[in-house]
């Protein structure tokens, strides 16, 4: 048979009143507890002036050290010396010589005759140089009227300066021609040619005389 209560004896309806009741105890324990304070009731003691045997602070000012004194120098001594100081030495003197051989001094003779200079020598300056019938622009009026396109340059398309070296005898005549630098193509030969073929030049002279002088000459083959 089951035990029957009466509704004013269930407890089961009040437990959420019961858990607040709780959670409010506890919470205010916990305040009391962090707001609690305790105080000294001894009364502090009146401590008065204290007579300090303490030295009164002065101003000390810094001490500079003067720099070491330098080292003493030592003086050099002095050691008078007279104005007149007699030497003695024995000098001798032997005066019998015995001459045997006299000295002959060759007699230097200067010559003022010129100096000839060679036939054969040949000048790369001088003071006069050789020129050409007309100057330069009798020069390039004979290359313009005697100097022939090589057919084999025209055709290749050749083109540029020919050097030529040669030299101008005492009478003017021309000989030992070649070439320095040349193209090809014909043009090389032809300046060789034309150059042999040229009319005397000036001779070059050097202090007045007619010289053999070495010139180096451009001839410039250009297609128009």
């Amino acid at each position: 048979m089951e035990a029957k209560k009466t509704p004013k004896a269930d407890l089961s309806k009040r437990t959420g009143m019961f858990m607040n009741l709780g959670l409010l105890v506890s919470v205010g324990l916990v305040l009391f507890a962090f707001e609690y304070k305790s105080y000294d009731d001894r009364a502090l003691k009146d401590l008065g002036t204290v007579n300090d045997d303490f030295e009164e602070l002065l101003d000390i000012p810094i001490t500079e050290q003067p720099p070491p004194p330098p080292p003493p120098i030592e003086q050099p001594i002095i050691q008078e010396i007279p104005d007149e100081v007699e030497i003695e030495e024995k000098i001798e003197v032997n005066f019998d010589v015995d001459v045997q051989e006299e000295t002959v001094i060759k007699e230097v003779v200067i010559s003022d005759a010129p100096v000839e200079e060679k036939a054969d020598e040949i000048f790369d300056v001088v003071e006069n140089m050789p020129n050409p019938p007309g100057g330069m622009e009798g020069w390039n009026n004979y290359l313009r009227k005697n100097l022939k396109y090589p057919t084999q340059a025209r055709r290749m398309g050749i083109e540029g300066t020919v050097y030529v070296v040669f030299v101008v005898n005492t009478d003017g005549s021309i000989q030992d021609v070649d070439i320095l630098r040349g193209i090809g193509g014909g043009c090389d030969e032809e300046a060789m040619r034309v150059v042999r073929e040229a009319p005397k030049w000036e001779p070059g002279k050097q202090r007045g005389k007619p010289v053999r002088v070495k010139m180096r000459l451009p001839i410039r083959f250009k297609l128009s």
